[in-house]
């Protein structure tokens, strides 16, 4: 599959390189592919292939099993108890009465449907050792050994969290997100174990060191549902679903302002479909990645057939973001019917990589987008982000096309940056209108950018 993956982006590199380094078009009479039919087509596939779970009707009241809402009684065991319960039974919701529920460590079974009613929350200690033991997890894109997620599920089938209550990961600036700088400068140790090949469940973290744990995280699950809820506070990214099947995340709401607490960062999935939800987040809102380095390379899986509609996003790095963990490339991504709205909001659609990653984007469809205010470019595609051209793994980016947005004020329309032996391919705008731009659009090394009825500042624009 490796081989297979590098011969295909080798060929298309090649491509690329035999037209030219850059090439710019107005393509306002000129006959060429309208991207909107794709995106449409392309996001009604994906709704029709990714399933949602079912649950049959038992119910099992956390507070049948010990737990209190009083806010102070550790329940970590009754939810453990209760979710058993349920697994045992073939399967149902797992209810979660108004109240205040104070938690370690909740871990989804097969068949289980985490209910929140309205008015309850779940609050998740700040101890770290209520997150042990370790288990198998990511940490920016590299599998190792780690602090249990709040909630977590590996290798099971059928699960959600559901209903209109509340969680809470508690994580301040005395909490967890001081973990931030030590993490950075022990990252280095992960790393080096991962490019030695040291076996996963050797690469033992947790106590002794401080990679947060992440809000949510199934993986290698296979069709997920987390609906109606609200998560608050994480220690890092609060939706981190990995190498799973058939994932929905329908009319969530995310806020936090602390680092790298992106919103939704499907990873290696196959299948993804993210609706009617709200981000404010202190990182990306939504970042679509595929593992990272030594590691994405060894795991090698893309993700793919990845839809996002009818959301909104505030605060964030990025608004839809691909990368910067994309060593096993991404591709089939759709995004329609969104509201960005926020000078703290630095891109409204960002890919972010280097030739440390490689790795591929392809087939990036986004449309029928309103904008307010975007503190950066609408579109901001960086081959220098992180390590920058220090690798031998050149990445692929293509075929990216953004139609019908409106913006009333940004930074930039695009901030493009390919390698001079490596240019970003194909790009396309399509009635983008841009009232007000502070700054200059640039397009280095960009083998066809395509332009169609591009307006900024009520003029036309034919080139950068």
């Amino acid at each position: 599959m490796v081989s297979g993956e590098l011969t295909r982006r080798g060929l298309l590199r090649a491509s690329l390189l035999g037209g030219g380094v850059l090439a710019l078009a107005a393509r306002g009479g000129v006959a060429a592919a309208d991207p909107r039919p794709a995106l449409d087509a392309g996001a009604a596939r994906v709704l029709a292939t990714t399933r949602r779970p079912w649950f049959p009707a038992r119910w099992f009241r956390v507070t049948d099993f010990g737990a209190a809402g009083d806010g102070r009684t550790d329940c970590t065991t009754a939810f453990r108890h209760a979710i058993e319960a349920c697994h045992r039974a073939g399967g149902g919701h797992v209810l979660v009465p108004p109240g205040n529920y104070a938690t370690g460590a909740i871990h989804l079974l097969s068949n289980v449907d985490l209910h929140l009613e309205q008015g309850s929350r779940i609050l998740f200690s700040t101890d770290p050792a209520a997150y042990l033991p370790v288990v198998y997890t990511r940490w920016q894109g590299i599998e190792f050994m780690n602090y249990s997620p709040l909630v977590y599920a590996f290798g099971q089938r059928n699960i959600a969290i559901t209903g209109a209550g509340e969680l809470d990961g508690q994580a301040d600036a005395t909490h967890w997100w001081d973990w931030k700088t030590p993490s950075d400068q022990e990252f280095a140790v992960l790393e080096a174990q991962a490019n030695a090949g040291v076996p996963v469940p050797q690469r033992v973290f947790g106590p002794g060191f401080h990679f947060r744990p992440l809000f949510v995280q199934p993986y290698r699950c296979d069709t997920v549902l987390i609906e109606g809820v609200t998560f608050r506070n994480s220690p890092a990214w609060h939706l981190n679903p990995v190498l799973c099947r058939n994932v929905v995340v329908d009319g969530v709401t995310v806020a936090s302002s602390g680092p790298n607490t992106d919103g939704c960062d499907p990873e290696s999935c196959d299948g993804v479909v993210v609706t009617g939800c709200s981000f404010d987040t202190g990182d990306d809102c939504i970042a679509i990645k595929a593992g990272r380095n030594t590691d994405g390379r060894r795991v090698n899986v893309p993700c793919r057939d990845v839809l996002i509609e009818r959301s909104s996003f505030a605060d964030g790095h990025g608004g839809v973001t691909i990368g910067s963990e994309m060593t096993g490339g991404v591709r089939d991504v759709y995004a329609r019917d969104l509201t960005m709205n926020s000078p703290n909001l630095r891109s409204g659609h960002r890919i972010k990589t280097n030739s440390v990653r490689g790795g591929y984007v392809e087939n990036v469809h986004l449309g029928r987008i309103t904008a307010g205010t975007i503190g950066g470019p609408v579109l901001l595609v960086d081959y220098s982000y992180g390590e920058g051209d220090t690798g031998e793994y050149p990445p692929t980016v293509t075929d990216i096309n953004l139609s019908e947005w409106t913006v009333q004020a940004c930074e930039q329309g695009w901030q493009m940056a390919g390698y001079p032996e490596d240019p970003i391919g194909r790009v396309a705008l399509t009635d983008v209108t841009i009232a007000s731009m502070s700054g200059t659009n640039v397009a280095e090394y960009v083998r066809d950018l395509e332009l169609r009825r591009v307006s900024i500042g009520g003029r036309p624009v034919t080139g950068t």
